[in-house]
Order: C-alpha cells, then sequence, then structure tokens
C-alpha cells in the first residue's frame, strides 16, 4: 500500500481514495484480538456494538451498553499500536440528541482511547456537532443493524428507488457534515459503487460488493468462530470454532485417560535455593 503509515490516523484513512488504496477494517473486542488483528497489519479495528451478538450472546445489537462498549474498547486499546481504533456509539448512546451524542463519543476518546467513533444512520447533523467537538466520525448506512425493528429483520436495503435515493443523499450528507469515511452495510453493488464515486471520502464495505474503497468483517465471522449464522457476505479464512473444539476435546480425552499432566508438564520436589540477586522466574 502506498506510502503505508507507522501509525494509521484519520487524515491517512480519508486520503485512501485519492491514493487508490484499498482499507482493511476488521473488528475486535479484547485485547488478544486487537493485538492479533494489529499485528496482521489490519488499517483500522473497530469496537463494534456485534460485541453483543458475538461475544454476550444477544440476538441483536441493542442490548450491549455504553459502559460495556467502554470496557472492551480499553481492552482492544492496550493491544493496538499501529491501526486506527473506531468504537461503535451504541444504540440509546445518540439518540436522544447532540449533546447526548457528544458526551458519550468523548467518553469514548477520553476514558477508552478510541481514535474515532462510528455512529448509525443519517444523522448529519450528529456527525457535525461530533465533528466540531474533535471527534473524528465515520458514518454508517444501508442495513444499520441498530434499525432491525424498524427494518423487520436483517434485510438488504436500497433495493427500491425511493430508498437507492435515500441512501446517495443520506451519504453526501453525512460526508459534508464531516464523516471522515463511510461503512455500507448489505446494499446492492451497484449502489455501493456509485455512492463510492459519489463521495471524495472512503467507502467501507460490508456486503457491498468489490466497489467500495476497503471491506470490513466482523473478527468471529472471518475466522470460523461464530459458527450459529453464516451471512452471504462472509468468507471463512479459517475454521478457530471447529479448531477449538477438537483442541479441548483432546484435553479432555487425556485428562481422563490420565494422560495429562506428564512428568515434563509437572514440577518436582522443593526447588534449589536461587541467589539473592537471582530474580524469581514465572512459575519458577
Amino acid at each position: 500500500m502506498a506510502g503505508e503509515p507507522k501509525s494509521v490516523t484519520v487524515p491517512w484513512v480519508a486520503g485512501a481514495p485519492e491514493r487508490g488504496d484499498h482499507l482493511v477494517m476488521v473488528t475486535a473486542y479484547d485485547f488478544p484480538q486487537g493485538r492479533t488483528a494489529d499485528a496482521a497489519g489490519v488499517d483500522v479495528i473497530l469496537v463494534g456494538d456485534s460485541l453483543a451478538m458475538v461475544v454476550l450472546g444477544h440476538p441483536d445489537t441493542l442490548s450491549v451498553t455504553m459502559d460495556e462498549m467502554i470496557h472492551h474498547t480499553r481492552a482492544v486499546r492496550r493491544g493496538v499500536k499501529r491501526a486506527l481504533l473506531v468504537a461503535d456509539m451504541p444504540y440509546g448512546s445518540f439518540h436522544l440528541g447532540p449533546d447526548q451524542a457528544v458526551a458519550n463519543a468523548i467518553r469514548f476518546v477520553k476514558e477508552a482511547g478510541a481514535q474515532a467513533v462510528k455512529i448509525e444512520g443519517a444523522r448529519p447533523e450528529l456527525v457535525a456537532a461530533m465533528t466540531a467537538a474533535e471527534v473524528p466520525v465515520m458514518a454508517h448506512l444501508g442495513l444499520t443493524p441498530q434499525s432491525v425493528h424498524r427494518f423487520g429483520g436483517f434485510k438488504v436495503q436500497g433495493r427500491d428507488e425511493a430508498a437507492r435515493r435515500f441512501i446517495l443523499d443520506a451519504a453526501e450528507q453525512v460526508e459534508a457534515a464531516g464523516a471522515f469515511s463511510l461503512v455500507l452495510e448489505c446494499v446492492p453493488t451497484d449502489l455501493a459503487a456509485e455512492v463510492t464515486r459519489r463521495l471524495s471520502i472512503p467507502t467501507i464495505g460490508i456486503g457491498a460488493g468489490a466497489g467500495c474503497t476497503g471491506q470490513v468483517l466482523v473478527y468471529h465471522d472471518l475466522l470460523g468462530l461464530e459458527e450459529r449464522i453464516a451471512p452471504r457476505f462472509v468468507r471463512r479464512y479459517a475454521e478457530l470454532g471447529k479448531l477449538s473444539r477438537e483442541g479441548i476435546a483432546r484435553f479432555a480425552d487425556d485428562v481422563r485417560a490420565g494422560r495429562f499432566p506428564a512428568p515434563e508438564e509437572s514440577y518436582g520436589g522443593a526447588a534449589a535455593p536461587r541467589p539473592a540477586e537471582e530474580p524469581a522466574k514465572l512459575y519458577g
């Protein structure tokens, strides 16, 4: 990727279309996931409100709270060195208006170390307010999971002309309000490509085809940890759920058969005393 930075910034992400770069975004929800995604070289790490579903076991994203999102963003922050860290504004954290949105966006920056926030829906007034408060904003249009009840389920958006026009207009509005990037979720490929052509900021697709500036997948989906559902837009790059079950099953078999722990995995009698100046080794 041209001019790849040592540390990804909002302006660098925003400049991806001009450079012709394809951005890579992955979700993460804890320290090891953040560290792994960062070490793999992704550009943006999103602490998504999908936390509610893939980590906390809820049926949708609506139940996750600000305090839970702050807690997990802090954990991811400790593992991220290079990527831009974006926190998802959860349901109910901005719906009362600009004052609430700004206050919660600032919490993500001050308390959790986020460098930007993501907000769902056509809300240019909130994008403008948070941007004015020095919090960079990633917008999100198309299938916005916090609107699951209004949509009547997780459904592709923008199929008819009215919905298509709404998304096109909303995309231009959030860009004009100051958004530095835009997630497009579950919209027809041609619509996502048209939005991308019209905007100067990058689009990041999920179920929106190859015409976007970048792509995002949920950590648990792309690595096969989430096995209950398999959306059409997910490509499995590993099967860690299956490997995890097999590994734990082998451990259980070895314990029950008396094969674990082996002598080399156990400690003998009293260890020889160390010189006073020699520090104790971990578990030594």
